[in-house]
Parts: structure tokens; sequence; C-alpha cells
């Protein structure tokens, strides 16, 4: 059965919070892929993803010239997806900054919430995919046992689907 979208965006939003750590794909000028884990702030998802940065950082020249990023988030403990795009700008506002702190952030910016350095990257997503193959080990070990005696894929792949924001 498909989802609708907004049934689909909650599917996102459940796994989006079990994951906190994704991978930011920027891209350079010369169009080349460059990607680094990066710390989701998870205070409300309401389209807009929030991550802390170095003002000075490499990603940061990146979205400014090419506000398009992907982030890839993955939970294999869960064999749960997320694939997220969006446009990406960046944000001094000082007291979204001090919003979005958390005293572990504290480890990348020792200066801490005062840091001049210290920015936000806002991305506001535009849609997301995921998986969610399902965690249950007799469900895998069913999947592993067909494949090598049929040579061919088990019939209940997990879940997938597509979220407009």
């Amino acid at each position: 059965m498909d989802k609708t979208n907004t049934e689909a965006k909650e599917k996102v939003l459940g796994l989006l919070k079990g994951t906190r750590v994704g991978m930011m794909a920027t891209r350079h000028d010369d169009g080349t892929m460059h990607s680094r884990p990066m710390a989701t702030n998870h205070t409300e998802f309401d389209g807009q993803l929030w991550y802390l940065t170095d003002i000075n950082s490499e990603k940061v020249a990146d979205i400014r010239r090419h506000p398009e990023v992907l982030i890839a988030y993955a939970d294999p403990g869960k064999n749960d997806f997320v694939s997220v795009t969006g446009r990406a700008e960046i944000v001094t506002d000082r007291a979204r900054i001090e919003e979005l702190w958390s005293e572990p952030a504290r480890v990348w910016f020792p200066k801490g919430v005062d840091d001049p350095d210290l920015a936000a990257i806002k991305v506001e997503v535009d849609h997301a995919e995921y998986w969610d193959g399902g965690s249950n080990a007799m469900i895998l070990i069913y999947g592993y046992a067909k494949s090598l005696l049929t040579g061919e894929r088990p019939d209940n792949e997990g879940e997938t689907g597509r979220a407009e924001f």
C-alpha cells in the first residue's frame, strides 16, 4: 500500500528521530561532491534541519555558492536509511545559535556558544526518501536463506517511500 505524502512525512520524521548524525554532501565549484558527518539538531522538525558549523569551513563556502545539499542518515542496526535533499543557507543570528547550542557541541567549538566563528546551517528540505528494512532477525535470516537457496531476492525487502516537504 502506498503511503500518502503526510504518512510518508511522518515515517521520515520517525526515522530521523532515531538517527542523530547524517553525512552532508555539498558541491565544490569544480562539480565534485564532498561529504562529512554532521550532528543534526532535532529541536522540532517542521521541514527544516539545523546544524552547527564553523563559519570558516569549506562546507560554508560550498553552500554559499551552491546551496543544494544532500544529507544521508543510516541506522544499520535497525536497517533504517533516509536521504534528504534541500537548499541550505548559513545563519549567523546569535539568538538562533544559542537556541541550537548544546554542551556536547563544545567538542568542536571549545569557546562555547559565544565563539564568533560559530554559525548554523539551515536546510529547507525539498524531499526525503526512506528505506525501512525492518530489524527483525528472523526476516533477515529468511531473506538470506532464500537468496542462497533460490538465487532470488526475498519478497519482503522492507518499506520504501518518498515525502515532499
